[in-house]
């Protein structure tokens, strides 16, 4: 049971359930509510602290978020991160001005480490801002507890109420430090134990499946992946032979990955596994597609069109499980975050679905805790820690159309990266790494002969949240040894390239 509770108040921004994610790596559990959350619901959830978190809006519009002004009455420590220290600062009577300067990356921060938040700090910091607007006059009854340059009050608290406003984003890698503010806030502020362990999440959702799907049928689309592989676990935990796992080969996956999928299921777990070859189905609907969004539309669509007939196949199926997680989400757009890409189990579903709903159990995790799920569930861990694998598989690591000769050049170009990052075991410390067949062609020179073949660029990546990641600095020798290989063993290619781009401002994947 969970015994804490720290609520996220998301006002929009694109980091809100990253820090519900670094509440719980300090073992105290969170949840993330919408802004305008009524009194009612936060006095029965009884939560030990509330965060307000960042957002895109300014609190000069008339239509920006707000929250009931009686949360400041209900005796609950609260912590507001750059909006949420606007909202704040207005909402007690302090002011907002338009900065006369915007703050934006990584910027020196002074710091009061006298002020409980900042304890074992210096008093110099650096931090993650991003903002247009700053605090001019605090609200009374606060002091200030941290300032830059450019941003005279980029921290406030008010001591006796438990009240705090950074202007600056601790939630993030590259804030210094940045996850001891919230622990600061947690464990000094709000005074919580600290108890709330991942288990506790697994029981939680396997209750959860027990009773929301009851007697009833469910599909789960599984790919073969971390998420849907944890997806397909946890149903199977929850609802036993009521579960049917639809593994859609779409021909887009990686090489020999379908084989080592319907082993690894039906081997290793008792799970009702029907595997679907549609290759050709997949090809014919890509053929001549270019644009990114198209793909991602098509092969969603796709995916759920033939869950639907396998569906009438087996009988009454009410639900529809799939694997989605929290960055599939956010970047998909929904809600007030901007669309970066659609995912073909999110922002990419068909308007029509033939079932009576979709449920996504890890909806609500990020990469790193999909994969502690997955060994609490006693999954084998060369599963949970495999590589990621986008649902639109190669689809989206070939830049321009589709064709099976570039899906044949990719898979064995993607394979020889893997296998050399492997040797080299590189493979744990590096979270993602692939390879991306471009559409540029160049000149070379084979065999005394000229060549104009393929580009093939390869990406690899260390994170631990996949919202940001800094890309590998893989040695040069391995580097050496991988274009080499790639380029003698792999046909219509003869030129390699490394990606040296972070994300921001780059994603991950190239589509």
């Amino acid at each position: 049971m969970k015994n804490e509770l720290i609520l996220i108040l998301d006002f929009g921004g694109q980091y809100n359930q990253l820090i519900a994610r670094r509440v719980r790596e300090c073992n105290v559990y969170s949840e993330v509510v919408p802004f305008d959350i009524s009194i009612e619901k936060i006095k029965g959830k009884n939560p030990k602290g509330i965060i307000f978190t960042g957002g895109p809006a300014s609190v000069f519009a008339d239509e920006s978020p707000k929250c009931n002004q009686e949360i400041f009455n209900l005796g609950i420590p609260i912590l507001g991160i750059c909006y949420g220290m606007q909202l704040m600062t207005v909402t007690l009577g302090g002011k907002v001005r338009k900065a006369s300067k915007r703050e934006y990356g990584v910027t020196n921060v002074k710091i009061n480490n006298n002020s409980l938040l900042f304890k074992g700090f210096s008093s110099n910091n650096n931090f993650l801002m991003s903002h247009t607007d700053s605090v001019e006059k605090l609200p009374e009854g606060f002091t200030n507890i941290a300032s830059t340059l450019n941003c005279p009050n980029a921290g406030m608290e008010n001591k006796e109420k438990k009240f705090y406003g950074i202007q600056f984003h601790p939630e993030v890698s590259n804030s210094e430090n940045g996850i001891n503010v919230i622990k600061n806030f947690l464990f000094k502020i709000c005074k919580c134990s600290g108890d709330w362990q991942i288990s506790s999440l697994v029981d939680e959702k396997i209750q959860f499946l027990k009773e929301k799907i009851g007697n009833k049928k469910a599909l789960c689309a599984l790919s073969g992946g971390v998420d849907s592989s944890v997806a397909a676990v946890l149903l199977s935990k929850a609802i036993g032979k009521k579960l049917t796992c639809i593994f859609v080969d779409h021909g887009l996956l990686r090489k020999n990955e379908g084989d080592e999928v319907e082993d690894v299921f039906k081997k290793q777990f008792d799970i009702n596994l029907i595997r679907i070859n549609c290759k050709d189905r997949f090809l014919k609907k890509l053929e001549n597609v270019t644009d990114p969004e198209k793909k991602r539309k098509i092969i969603g669509e796709e995916f759920i069109r033939v869950f639907e007939e396998e569906s009438k196949k087996i009988g009454t199926v009410d639900f529809l499980v799939q694997g989605t997680i929290y960055p599939d989400v956010i970047e998909s757009g929904l809600g007030k975050s901007s669309v970066i890409k659609s995912h073909h189990n999110v922002g990419g579903l068909p308007d029509y679905v033939d079932f009576k709903e979709i449920v996504e159990p890890l909806r609500d995790l990020f990469k790193d805790e999909v994969r502690k799920v997955g060994v609490e569930l006693g999954i084998p861990e060369n599963l949970v820690y495999r590589q990621p694998f986008p649902g639109p598989g190669l689809a989206i690591r070939i830049i321009g159309n589709i064709t099976e000769d570039k899906l044949n050049i990719l898979k064995e170009a993607d394979s020889i990266f893997r296998e050399e990052i492997a040797n080299a075991r590189l493979d744990k410390s590096i979270n993602q790494y692939f390879a991306v067949l471009t559409n540029l062609k160049s000149v070379g020179v084979m065999g005394d002969e000229r060549t104009y073949d393929y580009t093939v660029a390869l990406r690899a990546v260390e994170t631990t949240d996949f919202m940001t990641g800094i890309w590998s600095k893989i040695p040069y020798e391995v580097l050496e040894k991988v274009s080499s290989r790639i380029v003698n063993e792999v046909e219509h290619v003869n030129r390699v390239v490394y990606d040296i781009t972070s994300k921001p401002p780059a994603t991950i994947e190239w589509e």
